[in-house]
């Protein structure tokens, strides 16, 4: 079912960018609202702070995966080369929709985040977060038709800054000594079947934070060297955004207790205010503002760039893989803000961040499956780079994935049922299309 092109990718990214695209995709509105939830379900330290390290884990092994699979196969579209590669056109078909339904969801619900901060600055502001969204789509849109090269200098100049803000705001935390800390509870006895449920609940949100870990893959066809640029970019941008994340929890808890921050919509506001005093929840908002910019510009590149690989591959419409002169896949760019348009005008945060992730998740554990099966049905092809600990961390991920799958499944069965409704409509549509494919 593959159709050639010509129009290609330019070759002009590196390293930075890599590294950038990780960060700008990873860190933004999850880790300024999750961690109240997450402490209003765990409600203790030691799994709140576990929570986020299993988290960062799965990441950290997860990179190693893409790494390979990303420097042998370097296309556009990440993980739905990988499938496909491995089990078909079909498996590759689910894959690349999944893939790209998770992350074209995310220009929308941070589009509407951002509008949320923002009356938060500018309270007559209030019955306008919609225009307000649609706006910053609209904006980030134009600027990605312009080229490659805006969106790689906007992503390396914003996540830098991202970071900065974020490192300032935990040296505060730690150096604030206004209230004295209740001293960590310790549990006892047997782990209670609900504690376990809320703990996968969380589990999904602290996944859902880290989500953009592998953005870097994404735009492996656009990178001068992929076969030493991803590898370095995957592993360098993991390493600090896990880092970041638990350090800023651990900040949290040092200036509240648990009690404190559980169930807050916006436990980093209330952190601040403690810290800054009343005045403290504008710093949070104007970073928060800031790193959803960062983000908002990451997502608005990655979705376009698994369309483009899907329409080079016959799994969408031909117009689907035409490139501008800037570098930018433009049909797949509107298609995808059009989606985000959409979202914009039916969905809310919290329902759209759930679904993402448990697509999310699937993908992941099809693409662990699909390093196996490439090891043993094309060991000739060149890599140039092996993921460290094969098979037994493959097989670990593979495990980790199903259990986490099953865990959603069992802890958010409305996302469970519309991903199930969505996979059974995927075969008809894939008939169709290859039906269209052969005629041509």
């Amino acid at each position: 079912m593959e159709n050639k092109s010509p129009n290609q990718l330019k070759k002009i990214l590196g390293v930075s960018f890599g590294i950038a695209i990780l960060i700008g995709g990873t860190i933004g509105v999850g880790i300024l609202r999750t961690p109240g939830t997450i402490a209003g379900m765990l409600n203790n330290y030691w799994l709140i702070i576990t929570c986020w390290l299993l988290g960062g884990i799965y990441v950290l092994i997860g990179a190693g995966t893409y790494a390979e699979l990303a420097t042998m196969l370097p296309k556009a579209g990440g993980s739905y080369n990988y499938v496909k590669r491995a089990f078909g056109n079909y498996a590759g078909f689910v894959t690349g929709w999944f893939d790209y339904i998770s992350n074209a969801i995310a220009p929308a619900f941070f589009c509407i985040v951002i509008s949320e901060y923002l009356v938060i600055l500018f309270p007559e502001l209030e019955n306008k977060t919609t225009v307000i969204a649609i706006a910053f789509l609209i904006g980030f849109t134009l600027l990605h038709a312009s080229g490659i090269k805006s969106g790689s200098i906007v992503q390396q100049v914003s996540s830098i800054i991202k970071v900065i803000l974020f490192v300032i705001l935990i040296i505060a935390c730690f150096s604030y000594t206004g209230i004295k800390i209740e001293p960590i509870k310790k549990t006892t006895g047997l782990i209670e079947v609900s504690v376990i449920i809320s703990f996968f609940k969380s589990l999904q949100l602290v996944l859902g934070t880290y989500d953009g870990w592998n953005a870097a893959c994404f735009f492996a066809e656009e990178d001068e060297n992929p076969g030493k640029n991803i590898p370095k970019s995957l592993y360098l941008g993991a390493l600090l955004v896990i880092a970041i994340y638990v350090i800023i929890n651990m900040a949290f808890l040092y200036v509240l207790p648990v009690s404190s921050i559980a169930n807050s919509p916006l436990a980093a506001s209330d952190v601040a205010k403690a810290v800054f005093g009343e005045k403290g929840s504008m710093v949070v908002t104007v970073i928060a503002v800031f790193s959803i910019i960062s983000i908002l510009n990451a997502y608005m590149m990655m979705p376009s760039r698994i369309l483009y690989g899907m329409s080079r591959d016959g799994f969408f419409i031909q117009k689907g893989t035409l490139i501008n002169n800037g570098g930018t896949p433009i049909v797949a760019l509107l298609v995808s803000s059009l989606i985000a348009f959409c979202l914009i005008c039916i969905g809310t945060f919290e329902i759209l961040f759930s679904l993402s992730t448990f697509m999310a998740i699937i993908v992941w554990g099809l693409t662990y499956v699909s390093l196996i099966k490439l090891r043993f049905s094309e060991p000739n092809l060149d890599r140039p780079y092996k993921s460290w600990g094969y098979p037994y961390t493959s097989i670990l991920m593979i495990l980790f994935s199903i259990a986490l799958f099953t865990g959603f499944a069992y802890s958010d069965s409305k996302s469970f049922l519309i991903i199930g409704a969505i996979t059974l409509l995927s075969y008809p549509i894939f008939l169709a299309l290859k039906l269209k494919s052969n005629k041509e």
